[in-house]
């Protein structure tokens, strides 16, 4: 079963945070970022605090390890996300530990023994499992906060003139580049203002709806006929659905079209009547409701990758186009404001791939939920640095969308 857990600032709250007395026997040092002078703070600010203590159960077994076995864990876990190679015993003695290769090499057996290290057989080196990043990302890792420039960089693209949509598609890629993931993001569709309705004969059994929005977006849906209809009733029902319903959201349209054809106020005759609809049937649909996925930086995930990955990627590459299931993992990370972090099989999308991803949801200025902003890449990924960039980039975009 999925691991769930929340990820969260640090406060006084006991059950967010670690027992006191725990928390001294182990030695868990807060994690901090760094703040920016008030000179250089940008008017959207991550996450407050800057502490991110994450929860999850069932809990991996850090009460269970001395400070040498997590000063070690620890060194193991920093060196293989940087370099994305084993780190073996003779590196590990070389930097300062003060203890023997034999002894070094006795922790990381145990370590592995408890689940939280693997030796690769080509390696005599030890990395990280998905239980070990688990446990590091859960009260190990210290969040580094974007830099000024990063900031600046994800802001500029929020704020460019155009569409909505290519806002959002633009700082999307600006997060997939500062990751070096893919970058996600999920928004409902925002109904457009209709400009024009049209009917397109297909055949004698079939048309084509076509709906003109006042920004440009067309979109348009296949239809069935009713028996015998005369070619004269398309051009009627698209007249009257134009001049009656120009200027209107389609929930507005839907609304005007079932009063006035309830009502019996529309001139139409009956086969045009019939048509209309139809049409307003069609989009009545629940396909036209989904929510607009944007995934921008998938050539990224290729930019760091070992041969020996290739197969991986390609898999991970593969499931970036299920985006129907995409939008469902997403929209699991709707519920409440914490950011959530799935790493490898912790969810069933991206197992195979062994991927992580991060997503934070964001409200609008009524304070609902109005989209998720995340990024899917390597489960070796930078979680300190990238942690922090999604939940900035989810605070830009809760200013955009409000």
């Amino acid at each position: 079963m999925t691991a769930a857990f929340i990820l969260a600032p640090h406060c006084s709250n006991p059950r967010l945070n670690v027992r006191a007395d725990t928390r001294q026997r182990l030695n868990i040092r807060n994690i901090r970022t760094r703040r920016p002078s008030p000179t250089t703070a940008r008017p959207v600010e991550p996450a407050p605090a800057a502490a991110y203590i994450a929860r999850v159960t069932p809990s991996p077994p850090i009460a269970e390890l001395t400070d040498r076995a997590r000063d070690i864990f620890r060194r193991v876990v920093d060196g293989y996300l940087h370099s994305g190679q084993p780190v073996g015993s003779k590196a590990l003695a070389q930097a300062g530990l003060n203890l023997s290769p034999a002894s070094i090499r006795n922790v990381l057996a145990q370590l592995e023994a408890a689940g939280l290290l693997a030796a690769p057989h080509t390696s005599a080196g030890r990395m990280p499992t998905e239980r070990g990043l688990r446990l590091f990302v859960d009260g190990m890792m210290q969040a580094r906060e974007p830099s000024i420039e990063e900031r600046a960089q994800i802001e500029a693209r929020a704020a460019a003139a155009g569409p909505v949509e290519e806002a959002l598609a633009a700082t999307t890629a600006a997060l997939s580049g500062l990751s070096a993931c893919a970058g996600l993001v999920m928004v409902p569709k925002r109904e457009a203002v209709l400009r024009s309705i049209g009917f397109v004969p297909l055949g004698p059994a079939q048309a084509l709806a076509v709906l003109v929005g006042e920004d440009g977006a067309v979109e348009n849906r296949v239809i069935d006929l009713p028996a015998a209809l005369d070619p004269s009733a398309l051009v009627e029902a698209g007249n009257y659905m134009t001049a009656t319903l120009g200027g209107l959201t389609l929930a507005e349209a839907r609304q005007r079209l079932e009063r006035e054809l309830a009502d019996g106020r529309s001139a139409l005759d009956a086969a045009a009547r019939a048509l209309v609809e139809r049409g307003l049937a069609v989009w009545s649909e629940d396909g036209a409701r989904r929510p607009v996925l944007i995934v921008r930086g998938q050539g990224r995930l290729l930019d760091d990758a070992a041969t020996a990955d290739l197969e991986r990627v390609r898999g991970l590459l593969d499931d970036l186009e299920g985006k129907q299931e995409i939008a469902a993992l997403l929209d699991s990370a709707r519920a409440g404001d914490a950011t959530r972090i799935f790493i490898g099989a912790e969810n069933k999308l991206f197992a195979l791939s062994g991927s992580s991803v991060i997503a934070k949801p964001f409200r609008g200025h009524d304070g609902r939920v109005v989209g998720v902003v995340g990024v899917i890449g390597p489960t070796r990924l930078n979680y300190a640095r990238v942690v922090p960039m999604v939940d900035f980039t989810a605070a830009t975009l809760a200013r955009l969308l409000g």
